[in-house]
C-alpha cells in the first residue's frame, strides 16, 4: 500500500472517536459548561458501551477509562465487524487487530480519544462557534445538559454536546452540517460511572498482532507542523492555526485546528502511483486529493479532516510545490 493511502486511512481512522470528561460544578451557561470540558478532559473514571455513527456506517465499542494518581488508562474493544481493541496507558498505545493482521498508528496522532491536545480544543471563548445551553435531557440513564457549538462561517461543522449533569462526562454528540443534516454521531447505550477500576480491565486481552506507539504529548511537533518544506500553502480558513501533526515518510505534512475541528495536508512525491483525485466523505472527515505539477514531476496533495468537502478542496487547490530536493531521492 502507498505511504500517501496509509496516511490518509490512518488520518480518517484518527477520528473514530471523541470522549471528553469533566469535574462537577454548577454551571448555568453555555459558557460555564463548556469552560468544564477542556481542564477536566480524562479525569472521569468510567466503563461503558458507545454507539458511533459515520454516514451509514455504525459501529459500537465496550471501554473502560480509568484517572488515577494523574495517570489515564484506557481500553477500547470493538463489538461488531472485525475483532480487535486498543490500550492506552499513558501515551502509550498497543492496538491489537486479529482479523485485519496489522494497522498503522502515527506517532501523533491529532484527534481522538488518545489526543492529549484535546484538552484545549474546547474552550469558552473561541470565537469561531457560538455556544447556546439548549436545555435538559436524558442519555443512558444520566441526566444530561445539552450544548449547541454553533459554526460562525461555512469552513466548519457545528456541534451538539449532552454533558452528563454531576461529572461533565460527554454522553452523546452530534456533528452537523451547515444545512442541518448529522453527519457523525456518538453516544452511550450503557454506563457505569465509578470511581475506580481495576488493573485486569486495562491488559490487552486478543490474541493477535501487537503495533506500539508512543504518542505525542501537546506540545510535541507544534512550532514544526508550522514549516511546510519545498511547498506552501496559499490559503486556509480563517481561525486554524499550526496543531500537532503526524510525522511523515518520504512526503511533507503539515496540521491546522481551530480550537475543535482539525485537518492535515500531506504532500507526497507521485511517482509511477496511478492515484484517484476528488473528494470522498464519510461521515464528517473530508478527504481530497488532487495532483500538482512541481519542477520535477508531478505531487499527490491529499487534505484530510473534519472539515466541509468544499473547504478542503479549496485548501488543497491552494498547495504549490516550489522545491523537489526537499521530499529527498527520487
Amino acid at each position: 500500500m502507498a505511504p500517501a493511502i496509509k496516511r490518509t486511512i490512518t488520518a480518517l481512522l484518527a477520528g473514530l472517536v471523541v470522549m471528553v470528561s469533566g469535574t462537577s460544578a454548577a454551571s448555568d451557561s453555555a459558557e460555564d459548561w463548556l469552560a468544564r470540558l477542556g481542564p477536566a478532559l480524562n479525569m472521569t473514571t468510567y466503563r461503558g458501551i458507545m454507539v458511533y455513527t459515520r454516514g451509514d456506517q455504525v459501529s459500537s465499542m465496550r471501554v473502560a477509562h480509568r484517572y488515577q494518581d494523574g495517570h489515564v488508562d484506557e481500553r477500547l474493544v470493538q463489538q461488531d465487524g472485525a475483532s480487535g481493541e486498543f490500550v492506552r496507558k499513558g501515551l502509550r498505545v498497543v492496538c491489537v487487530l486479529p482479523d485485519q493482521g496489522r494497522v498503522l498508528l502515527d506517532p501523533v496522532i491529532p484527534s481522538g480519544p488518545f489526543a492529549e491536545a484535546f484538552a484545549n480544543r474546547l474552550v469558552p471563548d473561541n470565537p469561531w462557534y457560538q455556544p447556546v445551553l439548549l436545555g435538559d435531557d436524558r442519555v443512558a440513564g444520566f441526566p444530561a445538559k445539552v450544548l449547541l457549538l454553533s459554526a460562525r462561517d461555512a469552513h466548519r461543522y457545528s456541534y451538539r454536546l449532552w454533558l452528563e449533569r454531576d461529572s461533565g462526562l460527554l454522553l452523546k454528540s452530534h456533528v452537523s452540517a451547515g444545512n442541518g443534516d448529522v453527519l457523525e454521531s456518538f453516544q452511550f447505550t450503557d454506563l457505569e460511572i465509578t470511581d475506580t477500576l481495576p488493573d485486569s480491565e486495562f491488559e490487552v486481552q486478543s490474541n493477535g498482532h501487537e503495533v506500539t506507539a508512543q504518542l505525542a504529548s501537546e506540545s510535541d511537533g507544534v512550532e514544526a507542523s508550522a514549516v511546510t518544506n519545498g511547498w506552501s500553502l496559499g490559503w486556509r480558513p480563517d481561525g486554524f492555526v499550526p496543531a500537532a501533526a503526524p510525522r511523515p515518510g518520504r512526503g511533507q505534512v503539515a496540521a491546522f485546528s481551530d480550537g475543535l475541528s482539525a485537518f492535515s495536508v500531506f504532500v507526497d512525491p507521485l511517482g509511477e502511483l496511478n492515484m484517484p483525485t476528488g473528494a470522498s466523505r464519510i461521515g464528517a472527515t473530508t478527504a481530497y486529493m488532487r495532483r500538482v505539477a512541481g519542477d520535477q514531476g508531478e505531487y499527490l496533495v491529499t487534505v484530510v479532516g473534519e472539515i466541509p468537502p468544499g473547504t478542503a478542496m479549496k485548501v488543497a487547490e491552494s498547495v504549490v510545490v516550489e522545491n523537489a530536493d526537499a521530499f529527498g531521492a527520487k
